[in-house]
């Protein structure tokens, strides 16, 4: 089976190496060029040339425009050799159900599959990809999801469940890595060391993966380097309120909890955008 992969920024780039280090054999297309291509894999010029040569083809886009432009593309072309899409972009739950119907006129199916565990896990392997589609569309892509990461969850059988999960996951994400920051920052003014106050939230209740990585790693260190734009993550996070509050009745949908963390979020990109997400910390101390 030959895999294609479309957009090598850096989550794709690093999964598209996977692939080729797990055995596959990989065409890769991206919108900036070939410079991104890892090595061992084939570069295609554009997206008629990947669905001629594919059988499978994996997306790593920014988000749910992107996906049904390249599906489009794909459905188009002439010599199509592609008969399913893993799609491991975070797009929302309307964005991936979109995509899927249109694919499924032309009998292309649709696993819906984002993933978690950033830059690092990816190259680590410890990245959750977590999927949802038909179960035959599951087993005929088992080998390219084994490919991107040694951890997989199938989460339901229709696309979409998995873009929910992934919202909700991403969600809980921003509003610790938001929560944490004040609370540090609240921390450092009363004269503490931040190294002490992560030792001791560590080992205490308020632990979370941003006192576990994110801090020590790269707010501690002054790296800010985990490889996720501020950027994208308030996309995520207002697709999670848009999703939320899609279809809901009064008093239903995103609470107050999620109005508030969008708010933080939507600022923070506005002032200082694309910068990593880590930064929020900075950004929070000096509010």
């Amino acid at each position: 089976m030959t895999v294609g992969f479309v957009g090598l920024g850096n989550m794709g780039s690093v999964l598209a190496a996977n692939l080729v280090a797990t055995g596959h054999e990989v065409v890769t297309h991206d919108a900036l060029g070939p410079g991104r291509a890892p090595e061992g894999t084939a570069y295609a010029p554009d997206l008629a040339e990947v669905a001629a040569r594919a059988d499978v083809l994996v997306l790593s886009l920014p988000d749910g425009t992107a996906s049904q432009q390249v599906a489009r593309a794909i459905v188009a072309a002439a010599d199509r050799r592609v008969r399913r899409i893993v799609d491991t972009s975070t797009i929302g739950v309307t964005a991936a159900r979109s995509v899927a119907e249109l694919l499924a006129e032309e009998k292309i199916g649709y696993v819906d599959a984002p993933v978690s565990g950033g830059v690092a896990g990816a190259r680590a392997r410890t990245l959750t990809v977590m999927y949802a589609g038909t179960d035959e569309d599951c087993v005929q892509v088992e080998a390219v999801l084994a490919g991107l990461s040694d951890r997989r969850h199938r989460v339901g059988a229709r696309p979409g469940m998995a873009q929910a999960l992934k919202l909700a996951n991403n969600f809980l994400s921003a509003t610790t890595l938001a929560a944490t920051s004040e609370a540090v920052a609240f921390a450092r003014a009363a004269g503490l060391d931040m190294a002490t106050v992560l030792d001791v939230l560590n080992g205490s209740s308020g632990r979370s993966a941003a006192t576990e990585d994110k801090f020590p790693r790269h707010v501690l260190t002054g790296h800010y380097a985990a490889g996720f734009t501020n950027s994208l993550m308030n996309k995520d996070v207002q697709l999670y309120l848009r999703e939320a509050g899609a279809g809901a009745g009064a008093g239903e949908g995103a609470g107050p909890i999620g109005a508030a963390v969008g708010a933080l979020w939507e600022r923070f990109a506005q002032v200082e955008p694309g910068v990593d997400f880590t930064r929020i910390y900075p950004y929070v101390e000096g509010s």
